[in-house]
């Protein structure tokens, strides 16, 4: 007996075109319950990587709103600080007032002041115990994160706060202290043939120092001079490179700004295009009259011996806004830093 088998192409068809249609309609029922156009990679490969981008994108972006309302809350905090220490400040000048009039006695002399000494007491405790989630504000330099998941769309904003106590009140030392950029000083990288590059090493001993000296205004009125070592390389978070330092000095803290221009850029007598570091600002002072002080402009490089070669040709610029100080070029007598030094003497 032969067997046969009946096919009913017709159901079969009607079958898969009704499988086709409820894989359709489910997926237009994820996409409305989801209000996503696409949901997984089978929707659209492509467009499910351009969509995950985005979506971290804009987390990102969210989570920055949250780091710059909490860098505004920390500021605020400073703020009531500050506010309050005005207040102990303006008690302090009535105290003072009141004490400088000669109609008191002795005892009422020895109660205003009595006063006074808690004022300054109480100031330098808000300084000490005033935090922002559970890490002090004062004398600390916090940095303020934003971006967009990117390396090009990230910025930090670093909020550099300075010390607070009775003998810091009014410390413009920080890189709030401005200036009108005659203090500038520009370090000339470049030989007499090649320019210097922004990624170039300064020396290969490992590490650079670069010394600011600046005159301070003290509480007393008088004025001395101080010194800050900054450093890049080893033993730094900083590369030995000229944007390394660049980096170092425009965190230093000091009010200074740096950055990589020509002698044109920099304001330099004469112009050029030779490449090394401006560094402008620099009004540093604890006192209240920035007019009272100046940065000398002083800077040296360390890491070398007074033997060390230095390279014929190359040109050793000094110079202070738009003046040229001194120009030295690095020639068969004066080849070593020691020979610089007696040709800087000597002019």
């Amino acid at each position: 007996m032969s067997l046969g088998v009946l096919n009913n192409l017709s159901a079969l068809y009607a079958e898969n075109n009704l499988n086709n249609s409820n894989n359709s309609l489910n997926t237009v029922l994820q996409q409305l319950s989801s209000g996503s156009k696409i949901n997984s990679g089978a929707d659209d490969a492509a467009g499910l990587s351009l969509v995950d981008g985005l979506q971290a994108n804009q987390m990102a972006l969210t989570q920055s709103v949250t780091n710059a309302t909490e860098g505004v809350g920390l500021l605020q905090v400073a703020d009531g600080a500050l506010s309050q220490v005005t207040s102990l400040l303006n008690r302090a000048v009535t105290l003072a007032t009141e004490a400088s009039n000669g109609t008191l006695n002795s005892s009422q002399d020895t109660a205003a002041n009595q006063e006074y000494q808690s004022i300054l007491s109480e100031i330098s405790n808000i300084g000490t115990t005033t935090t922002y989630n559970d890490a002090a504000v004062f004398n600390k330099s916090t940095d303020i994160y934003t971006g967009d998941s990117s390396t090009t769309g990230s910025s930090i904003d670093d909020l550099n706060i300075r010390t607070l106590s009775s003998s810091n009140v009014g410390d413009s030392g920080g890189v709030m202290a401005y200036s009108g950029g005659s203090n500038s000083v520009f370090v000339n990288l470049s030989s007499s043939t090649v320019n210097a590059q922004a990624t170039d090493d300064l020396n290969t001993n490992g590490t650079t120092s670069i010394n600011v000296n600046y005159l301070v205004k003290g509480s007393n009125g008088q004025e001395s001079t101080a010194t800050t070592s900054i450093t890049v390389g080893t033993g730094t978070s900083y590369s030995n490179t000229a944007n390394g330092l660049i980096s170092a000095i425009n965190n230093s803290g000091l009010g200074l700004s740096a950055n990589f221009s020509t002698q044109s850029q920099a304001g330099v007598a004469g112009g050029g295009t030779e490449t090394g570091i401006q560094i402008s600002g620099g009004v540093v002072s604890v006192g209240v009259d920035p007019n009272a002080v100046s940065t000398s402009g002083t800077l040296s490089l360390s890491g070398s011996s007074a033997s060390s070669l230095l390279t014929q040709g190359q040109t050793i610029s000094i110079q202070s806004g738009t003046q040229t100080a001194l120009s030295v070029v690095v020639g068969p007598t004066t080849k070593t830093l020691a020979d610089l030094a007696t040709a800087i003497n000597d002019a």
